[in-house]
């Protein structure tokens, strides 16, 4: 089955653009919501966070904080690197599994670090979604709430823009319309499905 593996920046627009692949009837594995779900309360991930990172970045219903952890991680690489050794193996995991279980004629797996990711040579493809650097910063501003600085320190902590569109097979550019983001998905889906 062609695996097709979408990235993009922070904020660039990949559930989105995923969204609309769905629509079009492709199995979407998300690697976002893979880690969202292994952080719930009472999963072992979220302990090793926990015993790691300390008690600071629990709330009192015992769900992660992830403002608090963000702080953490985007100021120190060294943490950063230690959190992605507790969940990266565990979403890699998981990613297959779902995968493996896909029955469209083609899959997604959405990863937002794709650059820095060994989930890279699982794919066939790769598609970025690529959008302007101050329009990723205004989304990211305006979707967590965060200060301009956090912002600035997010975006640095990924892989360049330039970076991303080194590795792309194909690109969709998420900074215009959503009408015009829908045609671009419009065509790739038809060229997938030829491929598949």
């Amino acid at each position: 089955m062609l695996t097709i593996g979408l990235t993009g920046g922070i904020a660039s627009g990949k559930s989105t653009v995923a969204a609309m692949f769905a629509e079009q009837g492709a199995a979407i594995i998300d690697t976002d919501v893979i880690a969202r779900e292994l952080v719930v309360p009472g999963q072992p991930a979220l302990e090793e966070i926990r015993a790691q990172f300390g008690d600071s970045i629990v709330r009192a219903d015992a769900s992660l904080d992830r403002r608090a952890l963000r702080e953490i991680v985007f100021t120190d690489a060294v943490k950063r690197r230690r959190l992605e050794a507790i969940l990266h193996p565990r979403i890699r995991d998981e990613a297959l599994r779902q995968a493996a279980a896909a029955t469209s004629p083609y899959r997604i797996i959405v990863v937002p670090l794709l650059v820095e990711s060994p989930m890279q040579d699982l794919m066939d493809r790769i598609l970025v979604v690529d959008c302007d650097q101050r329009v990723q910063a205004e989304r990211l501003h305006e979707r967590d709430e965060e200060s301009e600085e956090q912002v600035r320190r997010m975006i640095a902590s990924q892989a360049s823009r330039a970076a991303r569109l080194a590795i792309a097979d194909d690109i969709i550019k998420n900074d215009r319309s959503l009408r015009d983001t829908r045609l671009q998905v419009e065509a790739l889906h038809r060229k997938y499905l030829s491929l598949a």
